[in-house]
């Protein structure tokens, strides 16, 4: 059907693959393809009994680029698991015993869409892990989310400004060198060309 979104289904188990074969390949807003078209799929459902490292080798396999989006349905999710299967680009984790046709569709169409999905109440465990990560790693390094730290989001807020070196090092009572540095080690860090880069990379995801 025109607008079906592609959907490939791996499962650890025969039993597991047949359910899930009969239950998406049902629905209408759907197109189930075979490992063959597994390229094409927008997003790729993975059933497993937990999310161990065979999970998430399967689920960095099948997400070699931005397609597809995985899908993971496992017998039981608790807060490692679910920072695991982050940490392998899953977008979305769906329980078992919850996983009905309906839930399955709602959970493929909000990964399609560039969305997640996980289980309401490992929310507030993964804003914990979030929080405890910030306090724990990053801020004892200069460090946030964004991947920069304050002076470099300020540095590079600057440079967007139309500031050059010298009036940066004036601005922040740095030196030269230090402004240097610091735009060196950003665009290193980030896999970038040059200033003018970085300010684009920045602005482009919003940080600054």
């Amino acid at each position: 059907m025109p607008g079906a979104i592609p959907t490939y289904i791996h499962a650890s188990d025969p039993i597991s693959s047949a359910g899930l074969h009969s239950q998406l390949r049902a629905r209408p807003e759907l197109r189930v393809v075979d490992e063959m078209a597994v390229d094409d799929a927008a997003v790729a459902v993975v059933a497993v009994d937990e999310f161990d490292e065979e999970a998430a080798r399967i689920s960095r396999a099948l997400c070699r680029g931005e397609r597809p989006r995985i899908v993971c349905v496992a017998k039981s999710i608790d807060e490692s698991a679910l920072v695991a299967a982050a940490e392998a680009g899953v977008s979305g984790l769906v329980r078992r015993q919850d996983a009905s046709a309906d839930a399955l569709v709602r959970a493929i169409e909000k990964v399609a869409a560039g969305q997640g999905e996980i289980p309401c109440d490992l929310l507030g465990q993964l804003l914990a892990h979030v929080g405890r990560l910030q306090r724990q790693v990053l801020t004892p390094r200069g460090l946030t989310f964004a991947g920069l730290s304050p002076r470099e989001a300020e540095v590079l807020k600057l440079v967007a400004d139309g500031q050059d070196t010298a009036e940066i090092a004036v601005r922040m009572s740095y030196s030269e060198r230090t402004v240097k540095n610091i735009l060196h080690d950003l665009t290193t860090r980030l896999q970038l060309r040059n200033r003018t880069h970085a300010v684009a990379y920045a602005m482009r995801e919003g940080l600054i």
